[in-house]
């Protein structure tokens, strides 16, 4: 006797309960799977877009707002910062770098930011095309944002104001593209680099070389009032991370974020929905094992007869016993596939929205280790559901059910 093709054979000889079944534990494998996968790639994302930041520096107000704005670029900055004060931590004795960046305008939803050529490079970014900018209008494309607007290489657009498009539109001073940078899976992919002075003109209404052509006083009098975003800081000596934030906001009149302790409270805020979807996966699942239960409860009674013929046909108990454990191993395998492969959709589908919205990026197709305890959990249930009816047919006695016939 086959017991797997037998069991198989069994299992649908009952298709609406099986169906039944099978779509509760897929729907319980699902939900845990899909916030496994989701929690993996945020985590992910967050070490990676942080890797090397380790304070950032901007207006007072929300540090986890200086943090999403700045980093993440998922949120407004909270204001803007004199350049004079920024340029002054450079020099700051635990100050190893300092990455200025200047928001405020859009081009198709995608964030322009004014910056140095040390912000791609600080995330080690390549060009798929072109160079980076050499001159103020200049402007290099991430990888999403080249794909989204389709603009190739020379190709001049126009910014507008505000972080989330729709705003006014800066038609009189158009940007140069110079390059595309090749897909790096972080913060990059969806922003338009250019020149920090780029910004500055834009708002300032220079044309390129014309602040040149002005006097000696009236640059000075620009100069003093140019303003940045926020600043990137990298320490040169771990000690920093008690003394600097300190010292910024308690003696200048801008703050100092710690990613690392607002990214920690974020994702503990973040946990409480996580949990939530956990435990309505655990539910989902325990449902299930009491539906599997039921339905093999209920084809041990049913099957008096078929178990009789088994037995005098030779098969012991273990054999008997074994087909019920093989129904419910062939539920937790087709589940476990069900449920991985319904999370990995769910996944590309909410990466899709929010890539759409330019938020932070989740895929589809991410495996990580700790999906394996997936269809581990779909072989406890199904084991522990199966159990008792297993027991009950490895006891029957042959005798008896031939009496009752």
């Amino acid at each position: 006797m086959n017991v797997f093709s037998l069991s198989w054979r069994y299992l649908w000889s009952r298709p609406l309960a099986t169906a039944l079944n099978l779509l509760l534990l897929t729907l319980g494998l699902a939900s845990m799977a899909f916030v496994l996968i989701a929690q993996d790639q945020v985590e992910h994302a967050f070490e990676r877009d942080l890797a090397g930041i380790d304070v950032v520096v901007g207006a007072k107000g929300s540090p986890l707002q200086l943090i999403l704005a700045g980093v993440f670029h998922m949120d407004v900055p909270p204001g803007n910062v004199p350049l004079a004060e920024v340029q002054a931590l450079a020099t700051h004795p635990q100050v190893a770098q300092v990455i200025p960046l200047s928001l405020g305008d859009s081009v198709a939803g995608f964030r322009i930011v004014g910056t140095s050529a040390d912000y791609p490079a600080h995330y080690g970014a390549t060009l798929a095309q072109g160079a980076l900018w050499s001159a103020p209008m200049q402007a290099v494309l991430g990888a999403q944002v080249a794909q989204a607007t389709g603009l190739p290489l020379g190709q001049r657009f126009t910014g507008s104001h505000g972080l989330g498009g729709g705003g006014h539109e800066h038609a009189d001073m158009p940007y140069t593209v110079v390059g595309v940078l090749a897909p790096c899976a972080c913060v990059l992919d969806r922003l338009v680099l250019t020149d920090t002075t780029s910004v500055w003109n834009v708002h300032e209404g220079l044309a390129p070389g014309e602040f040149q052509s002005l006097s000696a006083e009236d640059r000075e009098a620009i100069r003093a009032e140019r303003e940045v975003t926020l600043a990137l800081v990298r320490y040169n000596t771990p000690m920093a991370a008690i003394n600097f934030p300190r010292f910024i906001n308690a003696t200048t009149k801008m703050q100092a974020a710690a990613p690392a302790m607002e990214i920690t409270r974020l994702l503990g805020m973040v946990g409480v929905g996580t949990r939530v979807l956990q435990g309505m996966g655990v539910v989902l699942l325990l449902v299930a094992a009491l539906s599997v239960f039921i339905a093999l409860w209920s084809a041990v009674r049913e099957r008096r007869a078929d178990i009789a013929m088994l037995r005098l046909l030779g098969a012991p108990p273990v054999k008997v016993g074994a087909l019920l454990l093989c129904e419910a191993l062939w539920l937790a395998l087709l589940a476990s596939a069900l449920g991985l492969l319904a999370a990995q959709g769910l996944s590309a589908l909410v990466g899709w929205w929010w890539m759409a919205d330019q938020g932070l990026a989740i895929s589809g197709w991410h495996w990580s280790t700790a999906l394996a305890g997936v269809p581990v959990a779909a072989l406890g249930v199904a084991l522990v559901a199966a159990a008792v009816p297993a027991v009950s047919a490895y006891r029957m006695d042959v005798l008896s059910l031939l009496q009752t016939r």
